[in-house]
């Protein structure tokens, strides 16, 4: 009997490491030398190699992408999916809400805040629970208060990717545990991240080290995931992820001066590859690109165009020759621009400046591009603000016409 017993213990461990990984288990491995990670301030031409399967820098101001690997093919995303799932409830929950957990939710696996059956605890501290470590019980119950159902919470996230205009995004779970259906791209995911920071709630969630919540009234005290967070200059974010199809997944948000990136590695082997992996990126971001105030540029350069060419239009059979140009919105203020390449700035203005009446006003005109290192970086269209009419007499003369040819046609037609 007793031998049986041993068999059996054995069978249940040998059982159990054959198993997947089912989670985001970061509480489970560190990086032991976090205290070296130095922010590096040399100059590095040369892209980093990485081994992460997949890896993007997205300049958050201009949606320039400063490095890519892989960016835009489908992967696994893990608990990252957990950065949409936390926009979705704060879109449509009230953080003072009270959620009663439920049996589903205290049996989720993986990552845990430790919730069980009928605890009472509030939206705001599951998200910390979501967010801070990981809590793969806290995703499912927020889940199930925001959407009523798992599915539906899922057609919802599935909605709000839409409405961000992802195409290659598409959302299973809460919590991101391995299913071929749930999935993303480098790139897309920067897209949700960049959404989800200008939620000022997220943003202060993620950017938390240490948070103490209260569940059934009793405090317990959280610690967040993120190893980069509080241990690399400008760090304030956002979220950690692993699975076993998946791989070891970060998700970074950066600012120092008046640059501000979203750096992410996905697929990495070890915890140790995605930190580093990720440290390179950050610091070839930092080192080798500058922020350019190409607004002031461009308006600069279409101001002295105007005052060149205001005299050259001509508008044939209009009231005046007098046209106002204007320029597009410029969509930002400053620029991404590699620190070598800061002088090879280039604004080009095409514009057509023999027009004919009537000409309404908005009509686009011609265009405007900036070009780095001989690359088009941004194309903006030149339209007038004014509208010019027909001349009188062209006018009557053209009605004329136009009465006489229908007199024509009722004649020989």
């Amino acid at each position: 009997m007793k031998i049986y017993k041993i068999f059996i213990c054995l069978f249940f461990i040998i059982l159990l490491s054959f198993s997947p990984v089912l989670a985001d288990d970061e509480n489970f491995e560190y990086l032991s030398d976090l205290s070296t990670i130095q922010s590096s301030n040399s100059e590095n031409i040369t892209e980093p190699t990485i081994n992460s399967r997949a890896a993007i820098v997205y300049e958050r101001s201009s949606g320039k992408i400063l490095y890519g690997k892989e960016e835009n093919k489908k992967r696994k995303m893990a608990s990252t999916t957990k950065i949409m799932t936390a926009i979705v409830v704060l879109e449509n929950t009230n953080l003072d809400d009270i959620v009663t957990i439920s049996s589903k939710a205290a049996g989720t696996g993986g990552s845990r805040l430790g919730l069980h059956k009928d605890d009472k605890i509030s939206i705001q501290d599951l998200l910390y629970g979501l967010l801070l470590c990981s809590g793969n019980d806290a995703a499912v119950a927020l889940a199930e208060h925001a959407g009523g159902n798992l599915p539906n919470f899922a057609n919802m996230m599935n909605s709000k990717a839409t409405s961000l205009g992802l195409s290659s995004t598409h959302f299973v779970t809460p919590h991101g545990l391995d299913d071929d259906n749930h999935y993303t791209t480098a790139y897309e995911l920067a897209l949700i991240t960049n959404y989800a920071l200008k939620n000022d709630v997220f943003a202060n969630l993620v950017k938390t080290k240490t948070y103490t919540i209260s569940i059934n009234n009793h405090p317990k005290t959280l610690s967040n995931t993120n190893e980069l967070l509080g241990n690399l200059d400008g760090v304030y974010g956002v979220k950690t992820g692993f699975t076993n199809g998946a791989n070891r997944c970060l998700v970074t948000a950066v600012k120092r001066d008046n640059m501000d990136i979203i750096c992410i590695v996905l697929g990495a082997d070890t915890k140790k590859d995605r930190t580093k992996d990720s440290i390179n990126l950050i610091n070839y971001s930092f080192n080798n690109f500058k922020m350019v105030n190409i607004k002031e540029k461009i308006t600069n350069e279409f101001v002295n165009w105007k005052i060149c060419n205001s005299s050259n239009f001509r508008v044939e059979k209009g009231v005046s020759n007098s046209v106002d140009i204007i320029i597009q919105d410029i969509p930002y203020d400053f620029f991404p621009i590699k620190r070598n390449h800061t002088d090879d700035i280039s604004i080009y203005i095409y514009c057509n400046t023999e027009l004919t009446a009537p000409l309404p006003s908005g009509s686009t005109l011609g265009y405007l591009t900036v070009s780095v290192d001989n690359q088009t970086v941004l194309t903006l269209n030149l339209y007038n603000s004014n509208s010019i009419t027909l001349k009188p007499h062209t006018k009557f003369f053209s009605g004329f016409l136009k009465n006489y040819s229908y007199y024509l046609e009722s004649i020989f037609y």
